[in-house]
């Protein structure tokens, strides 16, 4: 009887004693799961000193030990945590269902391995690209913003300020209703480069009008061309272009799209032309010096798009054609950057580069016309501004430094060009070294800044990765690449994906900084929120207050915060230009398993 005490007691003591340990301590994964051949590795974490030594792979039915290893190097302090190492279990090949256990007790949720766990993820994603367009809206099956616009600064033309122009189109930027050329011009080259890319990715459920039903044209070139034909409408003669509709006045109150009235014209919204000058930002003027950067942009998507709807719509291709060739000469009206406008807040998209943009418009027409005068103006271009100057700083302003991947480099490694080629592929390296000298410090690999939309940037540097490795057969930095995909789906200080839904069943955001969700409940599926941005922005920022207890509070510091609340919008807010970037990645991830089933 004494002796089944001691047990007793024994094994209640090492029961404590375990939990003791492992309170403290967690595994994060990445949520979405993991291709057999591609690297795998989890970030065991504490806010304790202690120390794990190995760590075992178990199939998650059985519980069946079916890979072990060393835990491998101890990173220091970083964020919330004391102490953290990489579990790399890459050697591992086979697939199911698994969960990850160190020697001190901590478990791993559940995960997948196999090579189908990026299938259909391109396609989820742009159901957020839908629910953000404006007239007919097929998610809430009505129309909005059909009486865009009226116009400012546009009186160089002929046309006074006031004058009733027809622009209506498009996709609402984020969670408020503003419409950016820059942002939806980069949007949309996105996704026609995702289906150039990766055509045997996405799927064709939906007509063009984002209704259900099949109409020969996969999805996401509906979605593509929904971009095309507003940008169109905001270049509508080779001397007129629009850099924006409406302001933040937008901000007034929260609503559904259909109920916009704001502006003192009924339902009538402000549209901002691009003059090259500086424009109102509330008691002050924005710094725009030129046309370059939003016409560039409209340079290759339209270049793009004409090369891929040539094949099926030769008319609407000439169309796109011709006016890739007008937004080239509105480009070089006036070298410079066009910033948006602000009426009341300080916030603005402060895009404050633009030779990274001439670079793309550049080697796009090259590829249209073979004129290897275009080749060499867009390596000119490119040896200004070789990489992206965020990458370089380690830090930026909003939407400082944007698109947040030099595009135009990856076109010059396409062209077939041997110099072209080993230039551009040079100077992606160069970006990710900066990055990796940064990111080998801590257990995440993070090197990535934490400035406003630090997803946005991840996901970008994530497909800079891909490019480089790609196309120079370099495989060096394979690591760090997944780390930084990894990290936008649970591999993170909050063990939570960054984007709405996916993966179904998993952590995600459930409380984002959106009308839909917040006065209606509607799931805004397959959105990317804004990440995690540093504390001491968040703490600086207008307007901001948790409506919630904060359910990561554990996990927050004095580095970096990221909180699932509406009211945060810095840190929870999903972004049109950002969910197409992530289509891009998820499309490429999905061809890459595709390739090595």
């Amino acid at each position: 009887m004494l002796k089944k005490l001691f047990i007793t007691l024994l094994v209640g003591f090492l029961s404590l004693n375990l939990y003791a340990q492992t309170t403290n301590s967690w595994i994060r994964i990445n949520q979405l799961g993991y291709l057999p051949n591609n690297k795998k590795v989890a970030v065991w974490v504490s806010k304790e000193t202690n120390t794990v030594k190995h760590f075992e792979l178990r199939n998650a039915l059985t519980n069946q030990v079916v890979y072990s290893n060393n835990a491998g190097k101890a990173f220091g302090e970083y964020g919330p945590f004391k102490k953290g190492y990489r579990f790399d279990f890459s050697k591992f090949k086979g697939s199911g269902k698994f969960y990850l256990q160190a020697d001190d007790g901590t478990r791993s949720p559940n995960f997948n391995i196999n090579a189908n766990v990026y299938d259909g993820a391109a396609d989820f994603a742009l159901r957020y690209m839908r629910q953000q367009r404006t007239l007919f809206n097929p998610f809430l099956q009505d129309s909005c913003h059909t009486h865009d616009g009226f116009t400012m600064y546009a009186s160089s033309v002929g046309m006074p300020d006031s004058t009733r122009v027809e622009v209506a189109g498009g996709w609402h930027d984020a969670s408020d209703y503003l419409q950016y050329a820059t942002t939806s011009a980069n949007a949309t080259y996105h996704l026609l480069a995702a289906y150039r890319d990766f055509p045997n990715v996405f799927t064709d459920h939906k007509q063009s009008n984002g209704l259900d039903g099949k109409n020969g044209i996969p999805d996401v070139l509906d979605e593509a061309k929904w971009g095309l034909d507003w940008l169109l409408k905001m270049h509508p003669t080779p001397n007129i272009m629009y850099n924006q509709i409406a302001d933040d006045r937008d901000h007034t109150r929260l609503r559904m799209p259909g109920q916009d009235s704001l502006y003192g014209r009924g339902h009538e919204r402000p549209v901002y032309f691009i003059d090259g000058n500086p424009q109102q930002r509330g008691k002050f003027l924005n710094n725009t010096t030129g046309t370059s950067s939003t016409a560039a942009k409209f340079v290759s998507a339209f270049g793009l798009g004409f090369q891929l709807f040539q094949a099926q719509d030769q008319n609407y291709a000439a169309v796109l054609k011709e006016k890739a060739g007008t937004a080239y000469q509105y480009a070089h009206i006036k070298p410079g950057v066009t910033q948006t406008v602000s009426v009341k807040s300080p916030y603005i998209y402060a895009e404050d580069n633009w030779v990274d943009d001439m670079e793309l418009a550049e080697a796009t027409l090259f590829q249209l016309n073979q004129d290897p005068k275009h080749l060499e103006k867009a390596l000119n271009y490119a040896r200004q501004e070789s990489i992206t100057p965020w990458i370089l700083r380690d830090t930026a302003n909003h939407y400082q430094y944007y698109p947040f991947i030099n595009l135009g480099h990856y076109e010059l490694v396409k062209s077939a060009d041997k110099k072209a080629r080993k230039e551009a592929l040079k100077y992606y390296k160069q970006g990710i070294e900066q990055v990796w000298n940064r990111a080998k410090e801590n257990m995440f690999y993070r090197g990535v800044p934490f400035i406003w939309c630090s997803n946005n940037l991840t996901t970008s540097f994530a497909i800079q990765c891909i490019w480089y490795r790609e196309q120079s057969q370099d495989k060096q930095f394979e690591e760090l690449e997944q780390a930084n995909i990894d990290w936008l789906f649970g591999l993170n200080p909050w063990g939570t994906s960054m984007v709405y839904g996916l993966p179904s069943g998993s952590d995600t955001p459930v409380d984002p900084h959106s009308a839909f969700t917040y006065l209606h409940n509607y799931p805004i599926d397959g959105g990317l929120v804004d990440g995690p941005v540093y504390s001491n922005i968040y703490k600086n920022l207008i307007g901001i207050k948790l409506n919630n207890p904060d359910e990561y509070a554990e996990f927050q510091s004095d580095l970096v915060v990221y909180h699932d609340d509406f009211g945060d919008y810095s840190t929870n807010e999903p972004t049109m230009d950002g969910t197409a970037s992530l289509i891009y990645l998820l499309s490429a991830k999905e061809n890459e398993s595709k390739k090595k089933e």
